[in-house]
């Protein structure tokens, strides 16, 4: 018999008035999927993490939930989804205009199994159009507000995802990674933020910046919650040719085992020039913890890394150059008005529909692939990047994972770099060389500046190592947690 409402107040009872387990657990499931999305609204104002609330959608999917009585790993388990990722008859925008109305008509391989697995997806997060930018400016929509400070920026290109999850609003998001974009927000915001091993999640449904270097990546509040969300996501999916066949583990089984012996290694050469005092001091602080806690310490050498920046940004924006070329406001999105011939639409369609930041990679990537620039540029990037991966399998020959800031500053203040494009790229400096190794990589908060501003450190792995990047990241926040909330806090 099914459940019907019987007030505002969410009860839900059987049509004959007897209640069962299944109509008290939608009760419970009812209330805090509720409570999630007054939440949600609430801090939007502020905050603008949202570009979407789908409160129809989450209250529908705690309705369907109720209806199942068989145990699901994230049974009524609320999460925000990045807005470059398709959601089935939701509105995916990619905080751009040009794609300001379009509603999917499929959902990525993620929401698929996050749906299979009885999460429930609340809304869509605001993000740095198509991906493009590390502070969430660049968004069509405005920029969304880190909660430590809303004079601050929360870091991008997933910025709205990390201030889901930093204010309380959720336990664990998705956002997407292609040179840092996960990592470097949860940072600036005080959270845990993992990028996998390229192939790890499929990418089916994720709206493509750079084919070879973006990946789908988790948000998650405790290193706990990330494990529980890729335990579910991860593995081969057949509609992804780029996803691997590797067997997937239960990520959340070890989480508390010991890590004496482990070797992290050190680079030291990259805590030098361009990294903030305070970001240094408490990173080579939380070297020193694990030092503590029985982890051994080993100095390693990545002498390419001091070329990612350089060798990302002709990757990325040739990559985008050519993804990008689809949004020409004939197939779907937006088209420009009052025009008369088909070239001009192109042109007005593509000027009026991308930003600034966008436009600006799109003809740096077109630059380095045209005839003449080709080998000067992208054929040698891509030489370079190969040698990154090599300095990476080198220096895991002596280590189990690699430690480095991850982001070089705390979140600066919105506006404050908008204007000098080299000092936004220059944000992802640490996390870049990662994606273009395919390696992974999770951020962990260990403290906070003198203006009580987050800090976090960087954990990468070798290929497949996500298990071991979470335990290391568990047991640090286990013993050395950031003790402290944001002042926008749902709770």
């Amino acid at each position: 018999m099914t459940p019907v409402r019987t007030g505002s107040d969410s009860d839900w009872v059987l049509a004959d008035g007897k209640l069962t387990a299944l109509s008290l657990l939608f009760k419970m499931i009812g209330k805090s999927i509720e409570t999630t999305l007054d939440n949600a609204e609430r801090l939007n104002g502020e905050l603008n993490s949202f570009l979407s609330i789908e409160r129809d959608h989450a209250v529908e999917r705690a309705k369907q939930l109720d209806s199942l009585d068989d145990e699901l790993t994230l049974k009524g388990y609320a999460i925000a989804i990045k807005d470059n990722i398709c959601t089935k008859g939701l509105r995916t925008s990619c905080g751009s205009r040009i794609l300001q109305n379009y509603r999917a008509h499929y959902d990525a391989t993620a929401v698929e199994r996050l749906n299979a697995a009885g999460a429930i997806m609340i809304g869509k997060t605001n993000m740095d159009e198509f991906a493009m930018g590390s502070s969430n400016e660049s968004s069509a929509f405005g920029p969304a507000k880190n909660p430590w400070d809303t004079s601050r920026v929360p870091g991008g290109s997933s910025g709205g995802s990390a201030v889901a999850v930093a204010s309380g609003v959720v336990r664990a998001a998705l956002g997407s990674e292609t040179g840092g974009s996960v990592r470097q927000p949860a940072s600036l915001c005080g959270i845990y933020g993992l990028k996998p091993t390229y192939g790890r999640i499929s990418r089916y449904g994720l709206v493509a910046f750079a084919s070879s270097l973006d990946n789908i990546a988790i948000f998650g509040r405790e290193a706990s919650d990330i494990a529980k969300v890729l335990s579910v996501i991860a593995g081969r999916d057949t509609r992804d040719s780029t996803s691997a066949d590797v067997p997937v583990p239960d990520y959340t089984a070890n989480l508390g085992s010991d890590i004496a012996g482990r070797k992290i290694g050190v680079p030291r050469a990259l805590f030098g020039e361009g990294l903030d005092d305070e970001v240094r001091l408490k990173v080579e602080t939380a070297i020193e913890n694990y030092r503590e806690m029985g982890a051994e310490i080993v100095d390693v050498e990545l002498p390419y890394a001091k070329y990612g920046i350089a060798v990302y940004y002709i990757i990325a924006t040739a990559e985008a150059s050519s993804n990008l070329a689809r949004y020409d406001g004939v197939r779907y999105g937006f088209r420009a008005e009052d025009t008369d011939a088909l070239r001009k639409m192109y042109f007005k369609t593509r000027e009026e529909g991308f930003g600034a930041e966008v436009k600006r990679r799109i003809m740096l990537g077109t630059y380095v692939l045209s005839s003449g620039y080709y080998d000067a540029y992208y054929a040698k990037a891509q030489k370079v990047r190969a040698l990154v991966k090599k300095d990476y399998q080198k220096a895991f020959e002596s280590c189990d994972a690699i430690l480095t800031p991850t982001s070089p500053s705390v979140a600066f203040r919105i506006g404050e770099k908008s204007d000098d494009p080299l000092a936004m790229y220059l944000n992802d400096v640490y996390t870049v060389s990662a994606n273009l190794a395919g390696i992974p990589g999770i951020s962990v908060p260990c403290g906070l500046s003198q203006e009580g501003l987050p800090i976090g450190f960087q954990l990468v792995g070798n290929f497949w190592s996500e298990a071991g990047l979470l335990n290391l990241a568990a047991r640090y926040g286990g013993q050395f947690p950031l003790g402290a909330k944001p002042s926008l806090f749902a709770d």
